[in-house]
């Protein structure tokens, strides 16, 4: 019998999701798996759960399903439960279980960056990536997260997912956000375009690691100003992969995920759009 996953959001023909677990199930040798994206609205969500057969192993969940995935549950992680917000659904026993693989997604690309243990942490924006990266920061051991954002209104929706996770968070503004990149690791969560200007204002510190979300343009003009300092920089891309490898573990019941496969599938696939 086929086993499925799919890629559920809003719109999704964009997705390089199944390009990553379809490369993955053929490295793997899973000749019976099956990843494709289905276009799905909120509102939609819990008549396409209830209308999948036993054949479903797992789906990925893109905007703006996230939080609703988490509400439709079954079970969920402490992570998913903290962060408000589910990426991740996993066929159990009693229904869908819940994790947001953004965070350990996340956490696995700052380190291989080389990003210190218990490290300072400055985060650019507050919305959903924004609450994985508090995630991420809680994991990798930081005790404190300094929250930038354009409206004050989105620190404090911050804050619930902050004291879940055992953060506390430094509030600023955002016409302060060149003036806080003195930290190991600065997370930049915000749309296409919002950071630019900051590349001309940022003094960069020698060992910062930059994750800056976007992937599409890239680099942008933070990322490349960032390496032109020699500063380590990873994406929106990288992280998409990073998820992605947890995600393939949990709907396979594979130790490791192929990740050189998959990592050599995605970037091919980004490169030719």
């Amino acid at each position: 019998m086929l086993t499925r996953a799919a890629v559920l959001g809003k719109p999704i023909n964009h997705s390089l999701s199944p390009v990553i677990h379809n490369a993955g199930f053929a490295a793997a040798g899973l000749t019976g798996w099956s990843y494709v994206a289905i276009e799905c609205a909120e509102a939609e969500l819990a008549a396409v759960l209830g209308g999948l057969g036993p054949e479903w192993a797992g789906l990925s969940l893109t905007m703006p399903l996230k939080e609703e995935a988490l509400r439709l549950a079954a079970s969920a992680t402490a992570v998913a439960r903290a962060t408000g917000a589910a990426n991740t659904l996993v066929r159990r026993g009693d229904g869908w279980h819940a994790d947001n693989t953004d965070v350990i997604g996340m956490v696995r690309v700052l380190r291989a960056a080389g990003l210190r243990p218990s490290p300072a942490v400055t985060v650019l924006g507050g919305g959903g990536t924004g609450r994985a990266a508090l995630g991420a920061a809680a994991q990798l051991g930081a005790t404190e997260v300094t929250v930038v954002t354009r409206r004050a209104a989105a620190r404090e929706e911050l804050r619930p997912a902050a004291e879940a996770l055992g953060l506390r968070i430094n509030g600023a503004e955002w016409a302060d956000a060149a003036k806080l990149f003195d930290a190991d690791a600065v997370i930049s969560t915000v749309p296409k375009g919002a950071a630019d200007h900051l590349a001309l204002e940022v003094t960069w510190r020698p060992g910062t690691v930059l994750f800056d979300a976007i992937y599409d343009p890239w680099p942008t003009p933070l990322a490349a100003a960032a390496e032109e300092n020699g500063i380590a920089v990873v994406s929106g891309l990288d992280l998409l992969l990073g998820q992605a490898l947890s995600q393939f573990e949990q709907f396979t019941g594979v130790e490791t995920a192929p990740e050189a496969a998959m990592r050599a599938a995605l970037f091919e696939a980004a490169r030719q759009r």
